[in-house]
């Protein structure tokens, strides 16, 4: 299975390629799609919308999952990466990509084993089980890879344990 792991944005979006075959994961391509400050938002969002279509359209993933929006002390930064999110989700739509949501905790949880873990510990495990020699760069990316990893240890037990998947929102 292919999984296109996103962590939104709208100065950076983290993603990630990762093929997941037998229990185990090949990087395919991890990265960022950046936009200018001082450019207008609805350009910017534009720019996020075709990069994802580009991605989606290169890698051709059978799965897209993204980090869930979490509240946070800003309520501007909320509202406009909420915006980004929803051109990501979109992107995926629109080419009948299933898209799956998880918490920061779900990741830590996934990874780890301990929902409080720091993001240091995230992307050491995340390293390993991708079989790296160093911690991706930018975090962005690296959170990406995270939920990549997440999504594909969820649909495995999911699977063993209900002998199905239906997670998609």
């Amino acid at each position: 299975m292919r999984i296109l792991g996103i962590d939104p944005g709208y100065a950076i979006v983290g993603y990630a390629v990762l093929d997941f075959h037998s229990n185990r994961f090949t990087p395919v391509d991890i990265g960022q799609i950046s936009t200018k400050a001082g450019v207008p938002f609805t350009t910017r969002l534009n720019d996020i919308y075709e990069d994802m279509v580009s991605l989606i359209d290169t890698y051709s993933p059978e799965q897209v999952a993204i980090e869930e929006l979490f509240s946070n002390t800003n309520v501007k930064t909320v509202i406009k990466v909420g915006q980004a999110r929803g051109v990501i989700l979109l992107a995926a739509k629109r080419a009948g990509v299933p898209v799956f949501e998880y918490t920061p905790l779900q990741v830590k949880s996934s990874l780890t084993g301990f929902g409080r873990a720091d993001k240091k510990q995230v992307q050491e495990m995340t390293k390993k089980i991708l079989g790296l020699s160093g911690i991706i760069r930018p975090d962005d990316a690296a959170d990406a890879a995270a939920l990549a990893i997440t999504h594909g240890y969820t649909v495995t037990s999911r699977k063993l344990v209900t002998g199905g998947f239906d997670g998609e929102i």
